[in-house]
């Protein structure tokens, strides 16, 4: 069919699809969950251009059939005329499904969210950004989980770790990567601080970093144990005030790299270092990543590392309730409602942005 010789890649990947479901109903894959759950994200993905290149054959199904009975009857000359008329915006729509997405997508997401200049204000801030995430994950069904955290006495972050997480088999577009790594970046705030007697606005920062949860089972990166060092200590509350009288928290140093991962809000020491080393791992990976993804010229949205206030992605008005996204110049006066974790229209305007750029890459290298 000449329909389907147009999507070459789109016929091998409903190939795929079917060859996937065969292999997910096979006794010994459904009894290994890793493996259910790697194929269950393949099919998740391979099912949004499956389900629109369906569509697309059917539609062309449709018209040539209609076309052959114009003759007899003007409505299936009406018929005809009407698909072929809509026929264009599916094969856009089945040329954006096809263009390769960001392989992280799908995964779960650690967040550090970290206090810039401004004191108090920032920190205070910084806890106000923390809240608006995790409100926009319950809004997302997702769940989320702070794994480090240290506080300030009048109840702002100087800096916390957090981890999102979907709930079950997403697809990619679903995922918590594809949303939140966008928010990568500085953001600013415009605002009269608690602590300001005068009355004036005051304008201070925090820094977001986001980065793919690696899974358990990933194997794209060794953690050598000779180039650890790891240190224990007592956890601690707001103000640095001991919190326990056991030496439970973990800092976990990644020689080579220089990487440093805290953890103390698990139970036990055990449990601290277990997830300090997912954390290594997890930002090990990301920096594996980008990496291939500068050699190859396809960098991601790129994220500032640092909390330098002129390099910032979003800035939160509080006078004027009002939000600016810089890189997509979404502008809105809702800036209450985002912050109580309405967020996704921000976010929409980056993901459109992405996808407009990844199309345009693509119809120029066609």
């Amino acid at each position: 069919m000449a329909s389907e010789n147009k999507f070459p890649a789109a016929a091998t990947a409903l190939e795929e699809y079917k060859n996937v479901e065969a292999e997910m109903s096979q006794p010994e894959v459904a009894s290994d969950p890793n493996k259910m759950r790697k194929l269950g994200r393949r099919h998740a993905e391979l099912a949004q251009i499956v389900t629109i290149y369906q569509q697309y054959l059917q539609m062309n199904e449709d018209m040539e059939a209609a076309k052959e009975l114009a003759d007899e009857d003007p409505d299936f000359a009406a018929e005809a005329k009407r698909l072929e008329g809509e026929l264009p915006a599916v094969e856009d729509k089945l040329r954006m499904a096809l263009i390769p997405r960001d392989p992280d997508d799908a995964s779960d997401t650690i967040m550090e969210i970290k206090a810039g200049a401004g004191g108090e204000e920032a920190a205070l801030f910084a806890g106000d950004l923390l809240r608006m995430y995790m409100r926009y994950a319950e809004k997302r069904g997702w769940t989320y989980e702070i794994q480090s955290q240290n506080a300030t006495e009048l109840g702002g972050v100087k800096d916390v770790q957090i981890a999102f997480r979907t709930k079950g088999t997403v697809a990619p577009a679903d995922g918590v990567w594809a949303s939140l790594k966008y928010e990568g970046g500085v953001h600013r705030v415009q605002r009269i601080p608690v602590t300001e007697s005068n009355g004036r606005i005051q304008t201070s920062a925090a820094g977001v970093i986001v980065f793919p949860e690696a899974e358990d089972d990933n194997d794209e990166i060794e953690i050598d144990q000779k180039d650890l060092k790891i240190d224990i200590f007592m956890s601690s509350g707001p103000g640095g005030q001991s919190v326990n009288t056991t030496y439970s928290a973990v800092r976990m140093t990644h020689i080579p790299t220089g990487i440093v991962v805290s953890m103390q809000d698990e139970k036990s020491q055990i449990q601290n270092r277990a997830a300090a080393l997912r954390v290594l791992k997890s930002r090990l990976l990301a920096m594996k990543h980008e990496e291939e993804a500068a050699a190859a010229a396809d960098m991601r949205h790129s994220q500032v590392r640092t909390l330098d206030r002129s390099e910032r992605i979003r800035t939160y008005n509080f006078p004027e309730n009002r939000i600016v996204d810089h890189r997509t110049n979404y502008k809105a006066y809702n800036l209450d409602a985002v912050l109580d974790g309405d967020l996704q229209a921000v976010i929409d305007s980056d993901i459109q942005a992405d996808e407009a750029e990844r199309l345009a890459r693509s119809n120029s290298a066609e």
